[in-house]
Parts: C-alpha cells; sequence; structure tokens
C-alpha cells in the first residue's frame, strides 16, 4: 500500500472529472438552445472565424451569473435621433451598465455617429424572481461588411471586448427557379441583388415584351459572381454572367479590344439595333395604327407604341445616337427625339422631365437613362409614347426590321466557346445537385 506523505497535496479526480464532464454538456445544451438545431455531420467543416463566432455565442449564453435566469436574445434597431446607450439601455439593462458596455465598444467603433437603423444583438439575464436590474451578458454589432465585434461577460463579471475579422473569397453562383411574382422578387429568393436583376431585364428588353411574353412559372436561371465570407454570408454581388429565361440564353464575354457585351448561344451579340421595350417593365396600352382619340374624341392614326408606366418611371435609349430634339412639341408635351445609325430616329412623348445634362447634340448609349415618363401635352394619365423613323417616315416600333448585331468569328469565337463551356459545366452541376437533393425529400413533401 503506497505511504501517505503530507507534503504531497491529495489529488481528488473525481470532482474534477464530474465538473469537466457537466462543462461539456452545459455547453452542448447552450449551443443547441442558441441555433436551434443540431449541427449536421455532411456540412463540411467550419472555418476559423465561423467556429469563433459559433465559441462566442455558446460562452454568451452560457456564462450567466450566479442568481441570474438564463439570457435571452433580444434583437435592438437603432431609432432616429437615438444614441447608442440608449438603445442598449432599451434591451433592458441599467444606466450604468450601458454606458459601460458603450465606453468599451469605443475601443473599437465610431459610438457617437451611428445611423438609424444599425442593429445589434444583446443578451440579458434577469435575477432570479426579476428582483433587481438585469445584467448585459454579451453584446454583437456587425460594424462592416466583413467585421463584427461583440462584448461577452467572462465568469469574473467583467465584460471582453471581442473584435471578428471574416475572411472573403470569390464565389460564382448557379442558380435556377420559376417566376413567381415580379422577376426581381424571384430572382431576390435566389440571391441576386436589384441590380443584377436590372441588368437582365435591360439584355432581355432587345428579345422579350415583359407584358405578353413572360409568364408566371416559367423558369430562368441566372449565373453571376459574388463575394462571400468563409462562413457563407454574401458580402457583394459582382458581375452578371449568365442568363436564362423563357428559352432565350445570354453569355457575357469581354471581346479583345476590350468590351464586355452579352452573346447567344452561337457568339452573335444579343444587342440589337434598338430595344423593343426603352421602358422597364412597362405594360403597352395602345399600339400602332388606327384608333380613336382619348382626349380628342375622334379617329384619326396612332403613329408610335403606349407604355403605360408611373410618373417619373425612368425612359431609356432605345439605342445609340445622338440627341436631335429636347424640346416642348405641340401634343406630345415634352419630346425627345434621338437619331441613330442607318437612318433610324425614334422618339418619346409625354416625358415629365429630361435625364440631367440631356441636350441637343449629346451622344447617349443604348440603355442610358434619358428622360422620365410623364403625362405632359394631350394625355390622360402618365405613360411614355414610343416612335421609330426610318429615313423620315414613322414606321411600327412591333415587328420593325431593324438592323442585326455582331457576330463573333475566329479566336474570339473560339475564345467566347470556352467561357461558354465554363458556364454550361456550372450550370450541369447545379442542375445535378438540385436532383440529388430533391431525390432526398419523399415525395409526399416535393
Amino acid at each position: 500500500m503506497q505511504e501517505f506523505d503530507p507534503r504531497r497535496q491529495a489529488v481528488r479526480y473525481a470532482p474534477r472529472i464530474l465538473m469537466a464532464a457537466g462543462a461539456l454538456t452545459a455547453l452542448a445544451f447552450a449551443a443547441k438552445s442558441f441555433l436551434g438545431h443540431p449541427v449536421q455531420p455532411a456540412r463540411p467543416a467550419p472555418s476559423a472565424a465561423a467556429i469563433a463566432a459559433l465559441q462566442h455565442d455558446v460562452f454568451t449564453r452560457a456564462e450567466a451569473q450566479p442568481g441570474f435566469v438564463r439570457p435571452e436574445r433580444i434583437p435592438v434597431a437603432i431609432l432616429p435621433g437615438e444614441t447608442l446607450e440608449a438603445a442598449v439601455g432599451r434591451a433592458g439593462v441599467g444606466r450604468d451598465e450601458a454606458r459601460q458596455a458603450v465606453e468599451m465598444l469605443a475601443e473599437a467603433m465610431d459610438t457617437v455617429h451611428i445611423k438609424a437603423g444599425m442593429a445589434f444583438d444583446a443578451a440579458v439575464a434577469h435575477p432570479r424572481g426579476r428582483r433587481g436590474p438585469a445584467r448585459l451578458i454579451g453584446l454583437s454589432l456587425r460594424i462592416g461588411p466583413t467585421t463584427a465585434i461583440t462584448l461577452s461577460r467572462t465568469f469574473d463579471g467583467a465584460l471582453r471586448l471581442r473584435e471578428l475579422d471574416e475572411k472573403v473569397h470569390d464565389d460564382t453562383v448557379a442558380a435556377q427557379g420559376d417566376i413567381e411574382g415580379s422577376l426581381y422578387q424571384s430572382a431576390e429568393k435566389l440571391g441576386a441583388t436589384p441590380a443584377i436583376t436590372a441588368q437582365v431585364v435591360k439584355l432581355f428588353a432587345h428579345k422579350l415584351d415583359f407584358e405578353r411574353d413572360i409568364q408566371a412559372g416559367d423558369d430562368f436561371k441566372l449565373v453571376f459572381d459574388r463575394q462571400v465570407t468563409d462562413s457563407g454570408r454574401t458580402v457583394q454581388v459582382g458581375g452578371l454572367e449568365y442568363a436564362e429565361l423563357h428559352g432565350v440564353r445570354f453569355y457575357r464575354f469581354a471581346r479583345a479590344g476590350g468590351d464586355v457585351d452579352y452573346f447567344d448561344e452561337a457568339g452573335k451579340t444579343i444587342k440589337g439595333f434598338l430595344l423593343r421595350t426603352p421602358v422597364d417593365g412597362a405594360r403597352i396600352t395602345s399600339l400602332f395604327g388606327m384608333r380613336r382619340h382619348p382626349v380628342l374624341g375622334y379617329t384619326r392614326a396612332h403613329q408610335g407604341v403606349d407604355f403605360g408606366a408611373g410618373t417619373g418611371t425612368p425612359i431609356l435609349a432605345a439605342g445609340d445616337g445622338v440627341v436631335l430634339e429636347a424640346r416642348r412639341w405641340g401634343g406630345y408635351g415634352n419630346w425627345l427625339r434621338i437619331r441613330h445609325a442607318g437612318g433610324w430616329d425614334t422618339g418619346y412623348g409625354h416625358i415629365s422631365r429630361y435625364a440631367p445634362g440631356v441636350h441637343p447634340g449629346l451622344r447617349v448609349r443604348q440603355g442610358q437613362v434619358v428622360a422620365y415618363v410623364g403625362a405632359t401635352g394631350l394625355a390622360t394619365g402618365p405613360h411614355l409614347h414610343y416612335e421609330v423613323w426610318l429615313n423620315g417616315a414613322r414606321v411600327n416600333p412591333i415587328g420593325a426590321q431593324v438592323p442585326q448585331g455582331t457576330v463573333l468569328a475566329g479566336g474570339e469565337l473560339a475564345a467566347f466557346r470556352s467561357q461558354k463551356a465554363r458556364i454550361d459545366g456550372l450550370l450541369a452541376r447545379q442542375a445535378g445537385e438540385t436532383r440529388l437533393a430533391q431525390a432526398d425529400v419523399p415525395a409526399g413533401l416535393r
């Protein structure tokens, strides 16, 4: 039997083992409570930044002080004219504690010049029995696209400030969806920004009439670049690489001279000579031909197409050209006329105002905002009257045989085909992943 040595301090392993087991159990329980769902083993291992964020969240939840109940998460958005200290106090903590928290946050951010709407999460614990003020256990605030700062209370009761920076890398997203509601709403569900969707609308304005050609349930595909953090959060969406809608496909390609354009599958530029619709999302309210004039009350030739849209809706130049007229012209109200190549002109009537800098002699590019929809002149409501002229004679804007665009050849065509093959590969992989995901869902839940 081992002899007792009074100089050696006895080591009690059982209490330490029980304490370690209890700590691990509490940590697991806190993580499950905070995240709301178990970690899926099939997911890729999280990054160091994601692990640090998770550890902080669990740490914040688990370390309430003795005598306090488990912390609750309180989202707070700063109100107009409100100070950060007042917003922290609105989470339920006392004035001194709110002031201390803001003083610590000031070490990592400007706590004075803050904007209304800025949001943060506070973890607040109330004393048992609700006797006494609540205590701030943790606070998390994002101060930049990839930077967040946190406050968390340690075992000794002190608040600790931490700063978390996430790494950002470039990514290409291939996504597919169906039209539900507007195209903007449907594309947003796939992660596209309004700027990306506006670019899609501008592309397809050459080929499609959004009022008549696009229906609910139509499928569409997008491929676009983005910057994403290691934890999977999108920081910034970049350029549109590919768009497919109603069976029409467009690929982005940078030409040898540096110009970037979109081409169909055969390498033909999608940039038609003139846009079919010079107003995004507008509906046709009157066609070219004889009609009864809504103001004058008698039948006469309607020498353009009317697009119904709200006052102030941007009007786009239908093609590259030079502004010929920007003036008041009888029943047309405020009138704009643009001269294009090959004897083609376009005219825009009833506009409310011109875009800044628009004047006769100004060179404009296709898709450039040149004016805004209005109801000037003889008009019963806001709309755009749009005309197309060829060699001084008006022609029907719908179905006019306008010149075609550029077709790639030689080395440019080979480079385009290589770019197209890369995009097609991304779309094929995305389609395969979608089929696998659907196969995992029971048939009754699809």
